[in-house]
Formats: structure tokens, sequence, C-alpha cells
């Protein structure tokens, strides 16, 4: 057969198309998988060649067997699809440091704008207050150790802690779920 079909100069009909696809798929599969190592990436780009073989039939002419054609045809088509890997795997891998990097930044403009209200709303608690709620957040001191330090008593300290976080939930609101969100992300 391959003697009928390789012609030195010959534009394909419909009936050699057919022939060549009989005689060679096969090979040209198993050919495919050994460069791409995946069984149904390796049918469809033989399938891609003879997709664009059969729509070309007019236009196309061969100077050597169409076995050749053929075979060099799956070569390239498996290194075109290839290349497409390698492009796709480093635009994610660039959309993944992209993101990553936005992220960071929309995250660290958004604690800093945190830190900012943070600071406004601490300085606007009543002295009292402020003090107690810094010493027991910020110096991470036990109630018991705050009013010995200020000579107040333990009540005291509870109730102006009270009145600091429910002043500051007040104040913050509307960055508690952007807080626990980057609390949750550090």
């Amino acid at each position: 057969m391959e003697s009928e079909i390789s012609i030195a100069t010959h534009t394909f009909s419909k009936q050699v198309i057919e022939e060549a696809f009989r005689a060679h798929f096969d090979g040209l599969y198993r050919y495919a998988w050994t460069i791409i190592k995946d069984e149904p990436m390796a049918e469809e780009m033989v399938q891609n060649v003879f997709y664009k073989l059969w729509k070309n039939r007019e236009t196309t002419t061969i100077s050597q067997s169409v076995a050749s054609y053929l075979y060099r045809s799956v070569y390239h088509e498996c290194l075109n699809y290839l290349k497409h890997l390698k492009v796709k795997a480093a635009w994610q891998a660039h959309a993944a440091r992209t993101m990553e990097n936005m992220n960071n930044a929309a995250d660290k403009l958004k604690l800093k704008e945190l830190e900012e209200r943070l600071e406004e709303a601490l300085r606007e608690l009543p002295e009292q207050c402020r003090t107690i709620f810094q010493m027991s957040r910020f110096e991470e001191l036990k109630y018991m150790e705050i009013a010995g330090k200020l000579g107040i008593s333990v009540k005291t300290v509870e109730n102006q802690m009270g009145k600091a976080l429910k002043l500051l939930r007040g104040k913050l609101a509307d960055f508690l779920p952007v807080f626990l969100f980057i609390l949750s992300n550090l």
C-alpha cells in the first residue's frame, strides 16, 4: 500500500487519507506516546495530524513518502503540545506568584490601616481605660498585676477592660473580619 500512496509529489484524496489512517494510525499513536507519555493526548495528536491533513487535502503536497510525512507531522504536533504545556505552566506559576504578591500587598495594606485605626481608637479611650487595656493586651499582664501596679481593685480593672473592649469593638467593627482573616494567615 505504501508504494501506492508514496508518489514524488502528491495531493491527498479521501481514499489516500483513509488508507494512510488505517495503515499508520497505530504506529503514529505509539510514536506520539513515546514523546508525550500521555495516552489520550497521544491519540489526540495523531487525530490532529489527520484532521489537518483532511482539512488541507486540496492544498497539501509532499515530496516524500506518506509515512515520513505523517511521522514528521506527529513529531511536530507533539512538540507544539509540549511547548504549549511549558508556556501554560510558566503562566500559571507567574499568575500564582502575582496573586500571592497582590494578596501580601493587600494584606499589608489592610493590616497597616487596621493598626492606624486601632491607634486612633485607643487614643479616644479614656486615659485609665486605655492604660489598663494596653497593660493587659500589649504587656500581657494579668488583671491582678494591673490592679497592683495601678493601686486599684481587680473589679475596677475588669470593668475598665470591658468598657475598652466594647468601645474598640464599636470603632473597629468594620475591620473585625479583615483582622481575623489576617491573623489566620500569619
